[in-house]
Formats: C-alpha cells, sequence, structure tokens
C-alpha cells in the first residue's frame, strides 16, 4: 500500500523528468526554428496542425494557441485528412505535423499531397531521421531522453516537449506581428480579459436623466431626493456651464448630520466634497476600477475634455459588467 509520501514521491518525479524534458529544448530554438517562423510568417492563408493520437490533442492546443495570438490555424485529423478534409487546405496553407516517432502511417500517407500542392511543412518529431523530419522544411526536434511513465510507454513527457514548443513558436509569431492586449481581447470577447480590454467606461456610464446631479445652490434636502432616486450613492455638483465643481457622497452625508446641520436651508456647496475625482470618458472600464481601487472610492463622476459632467458610474456596474 502506498503512503502519502510515496505519491508525492511519484508526482515529484514526474514533474522533475518534464521540466527536464522542457529544459532541453532551448538549445534546439536554433535556425530551423527561425525557419520555420518565417515560414508561417511569409504564408498568406492558415496553419494547419496534424497530428495522431495524443499528439492530436497536443496539435489541437497549438493550433487554438496560435488562432488565438494573431496566426490564423485549425487542426485536422490525419485520419480524416485522407477521407476529404483535405479540402480544407488551400495552395496557400502551411502545414504544421507532429509525430513523436516520426513515423506515423496517418500524417505520412499525406506527404506526397503536401508535397505536390508546394505546401510549407514544418515537422515536431524527437527523430530527426524519421520519415518525416526528412521530408519537412523545417524540422524541430522535440524527443525526449524519457518519458515520466515508468513503463516508457504513455506519452507524457513527449507530449509536454511538443506543446511547449508549439507555444515558442505562437510567442515569437505574436511578438513579430506586434500582436496587442487588445488584438487578443477581439478573439477572446466572452471572457473576462476580453471583458477587461474592451469595455470602455461610455458602455457601462449612467447618461442623461439617469446622472445623479444638483447645483451649488440646491438644498440638501432636495440633494438627498436626487441621491435617493438615482441609486448611486453620491450626487454630482455642477457650476453654471455643466462643469463638475463637487461631489456629495453617503460619506459626506454622515459627516453633515454629525454636525447637525439643517437639511432645509444648508446647500449642497456647504457640505460637499470640492474638487472630486473624475474619470475621462472613453477610458477602459478597468482604468475606473483602478482609479476606484487606489483611491479607495466605490463611484465615479465621467467628464468630457472640458470637465463637464457626461456619465456617472459605481463599483456595481462593474461588478455587473463582469470587470471586477
Amino acid at each position: 500500500m502506498l503512503t502519502d509520501k510515496d505519491f508525492c514521491r511519484l508526482g515529484q518525479a514526474v514533474i522533475d523528468t518534464e521540466a527536464s524534458a522542457v529544459a532541453a529544448l532551448k538549445s534546439r530554438i536554433n535556425a530551423a526554428f527561425a525557419t520555420a517562423c518565417r515560414l508561417i510568417l511569409a504564408c498568406s492563408g492558415r496553419v494547419v496542425v496534424l497530428g495522431m493520437g495524443k499528439s492530436g490533442h497536443i496539435g489541437g492546443k497549438i493550433a487554438a494557441t496560435l488562432a488565438s495570438t494573431g496566426t490564423p490555424a485549425f487542426f485536422v485529423h490525419p485520419g480524416e485528412a485522407s477521407h476529404g478534409d483535405l479540402g480544407m487546405m488551400t495552395a496557400d496553407d502551411v502545414v504544421v505535423a507532429l509525430s513523436n516517432s516520426g513515423e506515423t502511417a496517418e500524417i505520412n500517407q499525406l506527404l506526397p499531397v503536401i508535397k505536390r500542392r508546394s505546401l510549407g511543412l514544418i515537422a515536431l518529431t524527437g527523430n530527426p531521421s524519421s520519415t518525416l523530419a526528412r521530408a519537412a522544411d523545417a524540422h524541430l526536434e522535440t524527443g525526449v531522453d524519457r518519458e515520466a511513465c515508468p513503463l516508457g510507454l504513455a506519452p507524457t513527457a513527449s507530449t509536454t516537449a511538443s506543446l511547449a514548443m508549439g507555444d515558442a513558436l505562437a510567442i515569437a509569431l505574436l511578438d513579430a506581428r506586434g500582436f496587442t492586449a487588445e488584438d487578443f481581447a477581439h478573439s477572446h470577447p466572452g471572457g473576462r480579459l476580453g471583458r477587461r480590454l474592451l469595455l470602455r467606461i461610455d458602455d457601462l456610464m449612467h447618461q442623461g436623466d439617469a446622472i445623479p446631479r444638483v447645483t451649488a445652490d440646491t438644498p440638501l434636502s432636495e440633494t438627498l431626493v436626487e441621491m435617493s432616486r438615482k441609486g448611486l450613492g453620491m450626487t454630482a455638483v455642477t457650476g453654471p456651464e455643466g462643469e463638475v465643481i463637487g461631489i456629495f457622497t453617503d460619506g459626506d452625508l454622515r459627516r453633515a448630520l454629525d454636525k447637525a446641520v439643517d437639511v432645509h436651508t444648508t446647500t449642497a456647496e456647504a457640505v460637499m466634497t470640492a474638487a472630486p475625482r473624475c474619470i475621462r470618458r472613453g477610458l477602459l472600464a478597468a482604468e475606473a476600477l483602478a482609479t476606484m481601487e487606489r483611491d479607495r472610492i466605490n463611484a465615479l463622476l465621467v467628464v468630457d475634455e472640458h470637465a463637464r459632467l457626461v456619465g456617472a458610474l459605481n463599483m456595481h456596474d462593474l461588478l455587473r459588467a463582469g470587470v471586477v
């Protein structure tokens, strides 16, 4: 019966083996790797990734990483390719084929078609002398000294090495293309990252009649009614041109009540916080969040380039939008 210590020892041995396999790849980032990058950058079509079995799963992930980082790519199952899916490939594409042995029959039987169509071929194999490696325009060696599997049978370290090499390709291409965080967000609009990088303050802020606002001479009693009606826990105090001169918040209300002010005769200007923190329209909602967190506030007034009030938002708006 294995003990907890035995399980941990076995798990750590796997991590050590796979870490060594990945570390060994560094010396193989060479001229062939640069050739592979140039082939893909020169490609006017898409990258077609091939792989059988476990290599196929890794190939699918590599294709997905390429596609999400600016290099159009998709995965094709080699077994299906010879039964019609070859029609997905065009003369403008580049093929990336994964096979640890380099002798996977389903991939190698496609080599004559790939060559006949003059498609660029990048091979990731563990055998530089293999059929696939010799046929490739660029061979990226991903061989390992041993698998993490104690039987030496289950693809483990070898698939990890292939995945790491695929990531190296994708990120080198990302940098070469000048791919930005905003570009990444456009291909991930449904995720939290996309929302943080795409949502603008203008998309979330309360506008028009929904903005809580009073003038400097508004009685405190009416100011409280405006705060309650608009439900943002604050109200802007504006000047004659619509410029923001102050803000009145729940905190200001507590301080005013501590002073026992007369809510009917005291004006908003007398109890407001002057020169409040505002944010310009058009900026990312994530910047509004950063400002709130930095200044430890729960709401912001939004102004235009002339400091005129155009909107308002609070932390609940950011929470509902998934920015937080």
